[in-house]
């Protein structure tokens, strides 16, 4: 099969398209061939050598694609070849063929064409289980969403809104608030300008943040909790290391967690994926959700797609495409 591996730790260029053996399924994992994997910046960290795979996972990076079901392992039941699907991955999605535990695998949702549809496995279980399981965001309560144009970004405006919730982003430029307020924000931040501390404040206080920039924020973000609120953070983009002052917290009676979902034990990501169909495929299959999606390129065009992540120039998910309409046919 056709893959893209990192050749050694460094900047884009060392992606490379290569010839990789087929994967076998091996007792409760399916093999899916790959219609497209979406990107996500957790690839980048993993390109420059900062975020290993998980034990027993694909070199090759990729967490999410979408495609149809070709081969099950044992012990396997509830799917079907040639069925439509997306996938949570711990790595592997740049490729044709890719080997996922049967719990991490979705229906391919109603309404999505097969492709945009790798754009919704990580972002939906990641603020599925983050905003609405762990932090408990209830209708009428204000969310405050860093990097509200991002694939994370836009999935959590539409699932909040959907849910009853009010929102608030921010981001780096008017077109991308722009499109946060079609998706359904009302509060609109432009971090470059603007202190979001104090609007956020001036709109009650957030009930819930979720936070991708990690050290450089989070003092801030707990400023701008309400009373009760709840801090998530899931990324550290800024930095990993800072002060916090723990009075604010203990005035405030809020909550700080720190979660990530790539590590988790295959029974914890399988909850979370059942979770999501239960309650988010609903929601797309009626249109209150659906997978942004900035831009399309080939398999062998990697390093160009990381290039528009590392420009943050997108609003939505970035996604590569196999070229595939189908199951491959078996091979000798």
């Amino acid at each position: 099969m056709r893959a893209v591996i990192v050749e050694t730790p460094g900047g884009p260029e060392v992606l490379r398209a290569a010839e990789l053996p087929d994967p076998v399924p091996g007792p409760g994992e399916v093999v899916v061939d790959v219609a497209a994997a979406g990107v996500n910046r957790a690839d980048l960290m993993q390109r420059e050598g900062r975020y290993p795979p998980p034990p027993g996972a694909p070199e090759h990076p990729g967490l999410e694609v979408s495609g149809w079901v070709s081969a099950l392992g044992e012990g396997v039941s509830g799917w079907s070849a040639g069925e439509p699907v997306c996938a949570l991955l711990a790595g592997g999605g740049y490729a044709e063929r890719v080997a996922v535990p049967a719990g991490q695998l979705l229906p391919a949702p109603a309404g999505v064409d097969l492709v945009d549809a790798a754009a919704l496995p990580e972002t939906a279980c990641t603020v599925w289980s983050n905003v609405h399981v762990l932090a408990g965001l209830r209708p009428g309560e204000l969310l405050l969403v860093h990097g509200g144009a991002s694939g994370i970004g836009t999935t959590a405006v539409q699932l909040a809104r959907a849910v009853g919730a009010r929102v608030a982003v921010t981001a780096g430029s008017a077109d991308k608030l722009a499109r946060c307020a079609e998706l359904g924000a009302q509060v609109l931040v432009n971090y470059r300008e603007e202190d979001f501390v104090e609007r956020v404040r001036a709109a009650g206080g957030a009930d819930v943040v979720l936070d991708v920039v990690g050290a450089p924020y989070l003092a801030r973000n707990v400023e701008a909790l309400a009373t009760g609120g709840r801090l998530v953070v899931i990324g550290l983009q800024g930095g990993r290391s800072a002060e916090l002052d723990l009075g604010t917290l203990l005035a405030k009676r809020a909550s700080v967690h720190a979660t990530s979902l790539r590590g988790r034990p295959l029974e914890e990501k399988a909850a979370v994926v059942a979770s999501v169909r239960d309650h988010v495929w609903p929601l797309v299959a009626d249109g209150a959700v659906r997978p942004v999606v900035h831009a399309r390129f080939a398999l062998e065009e990697a390093a160009d797609a990381h290039r528009v992540l590392e420009e943050s120039s997108h609003v939505g998910k970035v996604l590569l495409t196999t070229g595939l309409t189908g199951p491959i046919e078996p091979r000798a």
